[in-house]
């Protein structure tokens, strides 16, 4: 491995870095993006059980909102249950692109690696068929050792760039789409905790009425 990165010239240690970085968001997102901590099942069900109990007080709220991000979007609107269905939703919206923008931590530099280890392969490609040419310009065609030097340094840059860029790549669409069902759910969660206990509100507030 050593041989590798030394035959390939002083731009692999960028190259490796990118690797390393991309491999450490990779796992990190893994752990991060598991729908199960995020979107907890059975959370506005507990809700519903709080509401009807008469326990959906400011501690409850609080633990709620520690429990998950999906915890954290509806404990926004319930601290607006008073307040009107669209106060509710807004509120509800804006905590929801604040969680979304933590889902969404450490893509850009993922997509980043993607985009710029070709070009430092591409780079090295160049710089490679450089040494060649000034190769065969001092020592002509004849020392295919020299020539071969610079040909390995071109080839082996952008094949460690491919190789690194083609999985960043990947798994940057993968968790923009496990980001993008994810959100799809807590919108799901929250607009059915609304219409639920406003439904319920609005019954009590008929029934006061008569």
């Amino acid at each position: 491995m050593f041989e590798f990165i030394q035959a390939g010239g002083w731009l692999m240690a960028p190259i490796l870095l990118c690797s390393v970085a991309s491999f450490a968001i990779i796992v990190e997102r893994f752990w991060s993006l598991n729908k199960s901590r995020i979107c907890p099942d059975g959370l506005v069900a507990q809700v519903w059980k709080w509401a009807k109990a008469g326990q959906l007080d400011s501690q409850r709220i609080a633990s709620l909102r520690a429990e998950s991000p999906l915890g954290r979007v509806l404990a926004a609107g319930l601290v607006n249950l008073r307040q009107d269905r669209a106060v509710m939703k807004d509120a509800i919206e804006e905590t929801g692109r604040h969680v979304v923008h933590e889902l969404e931590r450490f893509l850009n530099t993922l997509g980043t690696v993607a985009m710029v280890t070709p070009l430092l392969g591409l780079l090295g490609t160049v710089i490679g068929m450089i040494d060649v040419f000034a190769v065969i310009t001092s020592q002509g065609v004849g020392s295919a050792t020299a020539l071969a030097g610079g040909i390995s340094k071109a080839l082996l840059t952008t094949a460690a760039g491919l190789s690194v860029a083609i999985p960043s790549l990947m798994f940057h669409r993968y968790f923009e789409r496990k980001i993008d069902e994810i959100v799809v759910t807590m919108e799901q969660e929250a607009l059915k905790m609304v219409e639920v206990l406003h439904g319920e509100r609005d019954k009590d507030d008929l029934g006061g009425s008569h």
